[in-house]
């Protein structure tokens, strides 16, 4: 997800309270928040889309994109939700979205050939422009990070045997293809995955990172020069098979990451679902305490140096210390997390579910509401 505007300073009391709320709290069943205190309060969406792109900009201001070419917002904290879907989108997917204020956001479709598009807004969702749509049959688009409000680049699974990247250098407005000669060869059958918007994500000005399944492998590719050059590093997080892989990537900087993944398919258990690097993802260690199931979101608690979440579609996990252990606080379904730097964090996923964490003394407002 975007680094935009990420500031250093201590952690909010009522984040603290939440991430001390939700470690002491017991599993609550399906869609239920862990405590009255503190855990995930779902907001009225009105519709069913499943929502894999979610692009928080503040505890007022969110924005997100899913299926059936839907596209929402946000401006008051999450009360209530106006569809600001692109006209004629339809049968798009869309999978990914980054905002930089509540008028100004990009979205990703995938899939084959001109099914990868990216529109992006200046007004708040009233009107869209495309401003790029995939004419090679090869290349599949799944995911894409912001460094700033002009760079940003999208990822594609390999075409000819490496992975493609898209960038921009105006805000989304246009796009090119960068070259392929610093990008290591892709293991055969790998690929990345459209299930959280993360599996492509920055931090600072220059540092990207993605994440692979489905080969031999499971990998996260580095690049500090955002996107020309890249190294690849192989993590404990098991693939061999399509369906698995690291599926989200989280770095509160450009040092400190957490990858989560695991098996997608509901019968298959997805052990060693974790993994953390210290190194800017030189090296990867297994989590301790991996998360239970697969994960396909994480997302650092803002300011913390030691505090994040992990959502999938059984729960959502917690850890204290950096990755290294993981416990459940919730089994409602969701498929991304993001949080912001005002305090706030949301989660989004499937039926129409999008929820922001609360603690009792802000009740249904929220962090930062």
């Amino acid at each position: 997800m975007t680094s935009m505007g990420k500031t250093r300073r201590t952690m909010s009391v009522g984040l603290i309270g939440a991430a001390l709320a939700l470690t002491l709290a017991a599993p609550a069943r399906a869609g239920e928040t862990p405590t009255a205190a503190a855990g995930w309060q779902l907001t009225p969406t009105g519709t069913d889309a499943r929502f894999r792109g979610l692009a928080p900009v503040d505890g007022r201001t969110a924005w997100a994109a899913g299926s059936k070419g839907t596209v929402l917002r946000t401006t008051d904290g999450g009360r209530s939700w106006r569809n600001v879907s692109p006209a004629g989108a339809g049968d798009l997917e869309f999978r990914d979205v980054e905002a930089f204020d509540a008028r100004r956001a990009v979205v990703l479709a995938i899939g084959e050939g001109e099914a990868s598009r990216v529109l992006r807004t200046e007004d708040g969702g009233a009107t869209w422009t495309e401003s790029f749509r995939n004419t090679d049959a090869r290349a599949f688009y799944d995911c894409m990070t912001f460094f700033d409000h002009r760079h940003g680049l999208a990822l594609s699974d390999p075409v000819d045997g490496k992975y493609r990247i898209l960038s921009t250098r105006d805000g989304g407005r246009s796009w090119e293809v960068l070259p392929s000669a610093g990008m290591p060869d892709a293991l055969p059958g790998e690929a990345g995955f459209a299930a959280s918007g993360q599996c492509l994500v920055s931090a600072g000005p220059r540092d990207v990172w993605l994440a692979t399944g489905g080969g031999a492998a499971a990998r996260v590719l580095h690049s500090a020069d955002r996107g020309l050059t890249w190294t690849a590093t192989e993590t404990p997080v098991p693939a061999g098979y399509p369906a698995r892989g690291v599926f989200g990537l989280a770095f509160r900087d450009r040092t400190h990451g957490i990858a989560v993944g695991g098996d997608y398919r509901k019968d298959q258990p997805s052990p060693r679902a974790g993994a953390v690097s210290t190194d800017g993802g030189r090296t990867w260690l297994p989590s301790a305490t991996p998360p239970p199931a697969y994960r396909s979101g994480v997302a650092w608690l803002p300011h913390s140096r030691t505090a994040a979440l992990a959502v999938g579609p059984t729960g959502t996990d917690l850890t204290t210390d950096g990755g290294r252990t993981w416990r459940t606080v919730d089994t409602g379904s969701y498929d991304t997390v993001d949080c912001t730097p005002d305090g706030s964090c949301w989660a989004s996923g499937e039926k129409g579910r999008i929820a922001r964490l609360a603690t009792e003394d802000r009740g249904t407002r929220g962090l930062g509401g």
